[in-house]
């Protein structure tokens, strides 16, 4: 080991051995803001679910599953072989971005942790939170063209800009990009998901549609870093000296396919749950529906049963319906969409 540090030295590059697929489990670095981060999340997260625990509320354990899978994904896309090597090859952070951009946030989101801070908030604490998430700035925020901007715009800026040489020779614009791809992720994945309060609720379609949009966009960006011709932070790069792996411009290679690939894989999970969710709010829909018709029968069941009888016994009569009558939840505006307009 100490003769291969000794010839990786004499090439002129300080940076880490050649990277192996198990430096990704046993190469490890430390992102303090990261770690502490994760640690006050997680902990506040699994303190809220204790709480609810206690006043006997039941909190889905798939969503704390969700929360914390993604709080430890973000140590691990910071901290692990892949946080050692963000620096020295494309690839690693090209993966890394796609990450803390895209799964990250969807996991975090799917852990509803602003539904479980509004649960687990006195009464007084649990209106200011939803009145700032009713407000106008978070109905600006959470509109479906300006956060869908957030998520396949900053791509282009990390990647056409300073921004992401600078996130390469910077500590702290490196910290910066840990957490502001993450911020960004969530500005998506919470409104389009709907499982936390949002300032205003959309069609779950239009999260389908917007998806899609946001493919295109991916494959464009993987595109032009494929086959634009121009190689993202040459000359950081070339002055890194590095005598193992791929060339600069192979290794931006590999990082584009890397970059598409994944981009498309990690929506898998995203439509799911969106598929999921607009099955689910199917169900309570028809389930509401369904307890209005029951509760209309049994009311006018109940004033059929109290009507008055008649003098001399006789039931009092009632009139004919008259030709054409509609049933009356066909013309309820929250009914008539289930059973059409009728004839």
């Amino acid at each position: 080991m100490q003769t291969a540090q000794t010839v990786l030295a004499a090439t002129g590059y300080h940076g880490p051995p050649p990277w192996q697929w198990s430096d990704l489990a046993t190469s490890w670095t430390a992102e303090p803001v990261v770690l502490a981060l994760s640690v006050l999340l997680g902990g506040g997260y699994l303190l809220g679910v204790a709480k609810l625990a206690r006043s006997g509320t039941r909190w889905q354990p798939t969503r704390t599953l969700s929360f914390l899978g993604g709080v430890l994904l973000w140590v691990w896309c910071t901290c692990s072989g892949m946080g050692v090597y963000e620096r020295i090859l494309f690839t690693d952070r090209a993966v890394q971005v796609v990450l803390l951009l895209m799964l990250v946030p969807l996991l975090l989101a799917m852990g509803a942790p602003i539904s479980l801070l509004v649960e687990a908030s006195p009464p007084a604490r649990r209106q200011r939170i939803l009145r700032a998430l009713r407000s106008g700035p978070s109905k600006v925020l959470m509109f479906p063209a300006v956060s869908t901007v957030l998520l396949i715009v900053p791509p282009w800026l990390l990647y056409f800009t300073s921004w992401y040489e600078k996130s390469l020779t910077s500590g702290a614009w490196n910290i910066a990009t840990h957490l502001a791809l993450v911020l960004l992720g969530l500005a998506y994945f919470w409104p389009r998901l709907q499982l936390d309060p949002v300032g205003r609720e959309y069609p779950h379609l239009v999260g389908l549609c917007i998806t899609f949009v946001e493919v295109m966009f991916d494959a464009a960006l993987a595109i032009v870093l494929i086959y634009g011709g121009h190689l993202v932070a040459q000359h950081y790069y070339t002055g890194l000296a590095r005598p193992w792996g791929p060339s600069p411009a192979q290794d931006q290679f590999w990082g584009g396919n890397a970059f598409w690939v994944l981009g498309d894989l990690v929506g898998v999970p995203f439509l799911c749950a969106l598929i999921r969710r607009m099955i689910v709010d199917g169900r309570e829909e028809n389930a509401a529906v369904d307890a209005a018709l029951d509760a209309e029968y049994e009311r006018q069941a109940a004033e059929r049963a109290a009507r008055v009888v008649a003098p001399g016994g006789a039931p009092e009569q009632q009139p004919e319906p008259e030709e054409g009558m509609r049933p009356w939840w066909l013309d309820d505006p929250n009914l008539k969409h289930r059973f059409g307009s009728g004839s």
